[in-house]
């Protein structure tokens, strides 16, 4: 089996020779206006967020499956998720009465221009994380109030009872569902929101991380971080009800708010959560190393599972129990001793392609 190449700006230098190139050829106004035009040439629909460029830089953990898109009154009009999830916000807030329709039209910007001088931001149509953190609290409070009214109306139903016994979450991508498992048993579904095709929810075997409330309004008003080695993923609210049931997201699980809310409450950190697709194949990569992380390592678990190998989690990383799988493997079958899962190791779990 042939190895995956990789293709990118890693290895090769062509960037760096191209540059180099321009900049020995270029007046230097010429080549300082190229600069200048690079963010909008790369991104047609408006270039990221300072924050989202530096945070990761300074080892910020900011949530990679939601849009950190800035929003602005273009022609065409940007449109999208990010745009509806707005519109919804300033409704919420009783600043916007238009439709719910993804556009940021005249309308949308003008309400995001008046909600800015009301929070002491420049009078501008931009939405941007300045934006957000200074809407924030007026969002979670607006949705305080009305839980808050919902709860108090007569006739409401009690809350459930805390489920009993060992805890485990199951996101069924397929279904777009998940339900949470209590001493074996299913205890209660809820319809979730799940990633997009183009960023899909990442299946493997997982574990609740970190716990936050009020994390901001594209989160909702609960956050549950997950274990997943190559990306920040977690199980939150939404401000975007409409998009509960569809694949929706950046690669997330969202639930409605009063659902995340009830299941916050009984997870602890370290339950279980299982993303799962049951119909979804994928090859493995050969020569997978120790401490090679992905999703080729999580279907070499499963794999490795389902014929009744103890390698631990799927949890994406190549290590521990996983190695040790290997290494006994090899040992067997008179294979060097090295722990790494090349092209005689896959043909053994029958991934051999």
């Amino acid at each position: 089996m042939a190895g995956i190449r990789r293709f990118g700006f890693g290895g090769s230098g062509w960037p760096r020779r191209l540059f180099a190139w321009r900049a020995r050829r270029l007046p230097l106004a010429t080549l300082l206006l190229t600069l200048a035009l690079a963010p909008f040439l790369l991104w047609p629909s408006g270039p990221p967020s300072l924050y989202s460029l530096w945070s990761p830089a300074l080892g910020l953990q900011v949530p990679t499956c939601e849009s950190s898109r800035v929003l602005t009154l273009r022609v065409p009009p940007l449109r999208g998720d990010d745009v509806t999830e707005l519109q919804m916000t300033l409704r919420q807030l009783s600043i916007y009465e238009g439709p719910i329709d993804g556009v940021f039209s005249p309308e949308t910007a003008a309400a995001v221009t008046a909600t800015r001088m009301k929070c002491g931001l420049s009078p501008i149509a931009r939405v941007d994380t300045a934006f957000w953190e200074a809407v924030g609290a007026d969002w979670l409070a607006a949705n305080a109030q009305v839980r808050s009214a919902a709860a108090a109306t007569p006739g409401a139903a009690a809350p459930p009872a805390p489920p009993e016994g060992d805890l485990l979450i199951v996101i069924n991508i397929e279904t777009v569902r998940l339900t949470l498992y209590a001493g074996g048993y299913p205890y209660k579904s809820y319809p979730v929101a799940i990633g997009r095709p183009g960023s899909p929810s990442p299946v493997g075997q997982w574990r609740v991380r970190n716990k936050g409330i009020n994390v901001g309004p594209p989160f909702g008003t609960r956050w549950m971080g997950l274990s997943v080695p190559w990306g920040i993923y977690g199980v939150h609210g939404t401000n975007n009800p409409g998009s509960i049931g569809s694949m929706a997201s950046g690669g997330c699980i969202r639930m409605f708010n009063w659902n995340v809310e009830e299941l916050y409450e009984w997870v602890e950190v370290g339950t279980p959560v299982h993303i799962i697709s049951p119909h979804w194949t994928a090859s493995v990569r050969p020569s997978l190393p120790e401490g090679a992380v992905g999703l080729s390592v999580v279907f070499l678990q499963w794999q490795m599972q389902r014929l009744g190998w103890n390698a631990g989690d799927a949890d994406g990383r190549l290590g521990g129990q996983t190695v040790e799988v290997i290494r006994d493997l090899e040992s067997f079958y008179g294979l060097p001793v090295d722990g790494v899962a090349d092209t005689d190791v896959l043909s053994l779990l029958d991934l051999g392609r």
